[in-house]
């Protein structure tokens, strides 16, 4: 009786957290938007106009428009100058740099290449690894890595953040019929999440 009890209250904790945790990421995010930005709001207008939600909605306001002027030539050459400022400074440049290549890896413009889903084959042995294709071409590598005909490929850790960005030749590169969010919670779970959803026949790894 004690046993079935305790299993069916773990396969009721493991149902409702992946939920609970999803909304509790949204809702915290949403109250620190409205928190960080409600100042501002209500400084522009008459306290009396000031709606609950207008923080957040002047945030997600704010985001579309600086994508939209992104657009053009002048917002990204300030851009650049800007980063060319940041990059001068030894403390700055390490974390901005770091955040700046997180943001790309999920920038719709690199949505193609990061998506490539690709196995791994370690020699001989005939045992392979799944990760996902970061670089494909020479002119973003290291000058010595870039003469050889290989891409890099990062590998994530299972149960832990973290992993492993490896030079890997192209003829060992497999691509696999598998989205990345797919691939990302199978590696992630070591495999415990079952079957994956399969997707579009894939692609080989772009020449460079």
């Amino acid at each position: 009786m004690l046993k079935s009890i305790g299993r069916y209250t773990l396969v009721g904790l493991i149902t409702i957290l992946p939920v609970a945790l999803t909304l509790y990421l949204l809702l915290w995010l949403v109250v620190s938007t409205e928190s960080l930005l409600a100042n501002v709001v209500r400084s522009a207008m008459p306290e009396e106009w000031y709606l609950p939600g207008m923080g957040v909605a002047t945030g997600l306001v704010l985001a579309f428009s600086v994508g939209l002027l992104m657009r053009t030539f002048l917002a990204r050459r300030l851009l650049a100058w800007g980063e060319r400022i940041l990059y001068r400074l030894p403390l700055i440049k390490s974390v901005y740099l770091s955040l700046r290549d997180l943001m790309d890896y999920f920038s719709p413009d690199k949505k193609k290449e990061f998506e490539q889903v690709v196995a791994v084959t370690l020699g001989e042995t005939g045992m392979q690894l799944i990760g996902f294709v970061t670089q494909t071409g020479p002119d973003r590598l290291p000058e010595e890595f870039g003469r050889h005909d290989s891409v890099l490929v990062y590998f994530p850790m299972s149960y832990m953040i973290g992993g492993y960005a490896v030079l890997t030749p192209r003829s060992a590169v497999r691509p696999l019929n598998m989205s990345m969010e797919d691939a990302m919670r199978f590696i992630l779970t070591a495999g415990m999440t079952g079957s994956v959803r399969s997707t579009q026949t894939p692609a080989a790894p772009d020449a460079p």
